[in-house]
């Protein structure tokens, strides 16, 4: 009988290294919690037409901007599990000139970031081919200046009330950071600052960290 041959293992493609990133959820209360979002174009590789938190890629620059005052120490605690001290520092920097960037809203500049507070973290699955591992962080309005005008990476740039961005067509981890703003929303001042742990996604899945 002849010889059988097995057919090679299929060749899996390397894992793509996630990139770190950052958004910021300003969030307002006109008599309701108000979020800012919008909706990212078509021409987006990474989650076209969706609506989204304004935020972006950590650049190495970052890492050396200045800033007028640093994240809290809690929320600097809570980052620190997964990010080493510059990378934490770079997040609330990053998060801070996406915000100008794309909104025309500002922390200042130099940033004050004393005002931001850690919310989660969501970090793209395994088998996509562009990969981010995303900060989710949170301020008041009250913290943030400037006048809002989108510079046309984010369409519909508006603010939209925290339940009614929940009932529109959301990316999965978009409606999760929601959810998790409104468990943030639900504790006082002091029960935000004794946060043991926060909420990462990983391949569509919560666990906390």
């Amino acid at each position: 009988m002849p010889e059988t041959v097995s057919a090679p293992p299929p060749i899996r493609p390397a894992l793509v290294v996630p990139k770190p990133a950052a958004s910021l959820l300003v969030l307002r209360d006109s008599g309701e919690p108000q979020v800012l979002m919008g909706m990212r174009g078509a021409g987006h590789k990474f989650m076209p037409n969706r609506l989204v938190f304004p935020g972006g890629r950590v650049d190495p620059e970052d890492h050396g901007a200045d800033h007028a005052s640093p994240l809290p120490e809690h929320a600097r605690a809570l980052m620190a599990r997964g990010a080493d001290p510059s990378l934490t520092r770079a997040i609330g920097i990053a998060a801070a000139r996406e915000l100008d960037e794309e909104t025309g809203l500002t922390l200042g500049l130099p940033p004050l970031l004393h005002g931001l507070d850690y919310l989660c973290r969501a970090i793209t699955p395994d088998f996509s081919p562009v990969r981010f591992d995303a900060r989710f962080l949170v301020v008041s309005a009250e913290h943030v200046g400037g006048t809002l005008a989108g510079s046309g990476e984010l369409d519909d740039l508006r603010w939209y009330a925290v339940e009614e961005a929940l009932e529109l067509d959301l990316a999965f981890p978009t409606r999760g950071v929601l959810e998790q703003l409104k468990l943030w929303m639900a504790l006082d001042e002091a029960g935000r600052r004794a946060r043991p742990h926060v909420a990462t996604l990983r391949n569509r899945g919560w666990e906390l960290e």
